[in-house]
């Protein structure tokens, strides 16, 4: 009989700066050992707590500027005037091996990814359950600057306006019940036909045996 593998997957995961992305993103990583994180790179200083080639690759402008003019990068993007970009060859072993890869990129990432890779990609975006709360949470983990935290909210609303690109919304009530989500998922996206490899000969195979045992009968 046949044998069946299965085909990595790019898992990606937007949403406005607040609406809690980042936990989920840990916590769904601690508990689907098949997934691991693409770690972007980045010309912003790290933040507090934030270990260099674990949540962020820090590098210079000039650096960022060279791995894109060498077509280095899967997808980049510029945010509140710092540089974000996913290193291309990494990803790429892992969809080979048939490892998922999780994404925590925005939605202009998220447009480069699908016009490069589409048959790969699954898009989540995540929205907060209400505005409130999304200020509260931004103000509550105190990672930014006043003005910083003022431009976050001004480009909530714009962020929003692409929730229809994508595939999944999960609107993040309670954490525990969006992982959930999540995860359900992340378990139905594998089992596409599409990502069966070797599915058509393993069926083939399994209708020949058929055929023979009932002709024995």
């Amino acid at each position: 009989m046949a044998n069946l593998s299965r085909k990595g997957l790019m898992f990606i995961l937007s949403s406005p700066s607040g609406a809690g992305k980042t936990t989920l993103t840990r916590q769904l990583l601690e508990r689907e050992p098949e997934l691991s994180m693409s770690v972007s790179v980045t010309t912003r200083p790290p933040r507090q707590a934030e270990i260099d080639g674990e949540d962020y690759i820090f590098i210079r402008k000039q650096d960022f500027l060279e791995m894109r003019e060498r077509d280095d990068l899967l997808e980049n993007a510029e945010v509140f005037g710092h540089f974000y970009g996913t290193p291309k060859k990494p990803v790429e072993e892992a969809l080979r091996q048939g490892r998922d890869v999780l994404f925590d990129i925005d939605w202009q990432g998220t447009q480069q990814l699908e016009q490069k890779r589409s048959g790969d990609v699954v898009k989540v975006f995540l929205l907060p359950p209400s505005a409130e709360e999304l200020r509260e949470r931004i103000t509550r983990r105190g990672q930014d600057q006043p003005k910083t935290l003022s431009q976050r909210m001004l480009g909530a609303p714009d962020e929003i306006s692409h929730y229809p690109e994508y595939d999944y919304i999960v609107v993040n009530r309670d954490i525990e019940e969006s992982l959930g989500n999540l995860r359900a998922i992340l378990r139905a996206e594998r089992m596409r036909r599409k990502r069966q490899e070797g599915l058509d000969s393993f069926a083939s195979a399994l209708q020949e045996c058929l055929r023979a045992q009932a002709k024995e009968d």
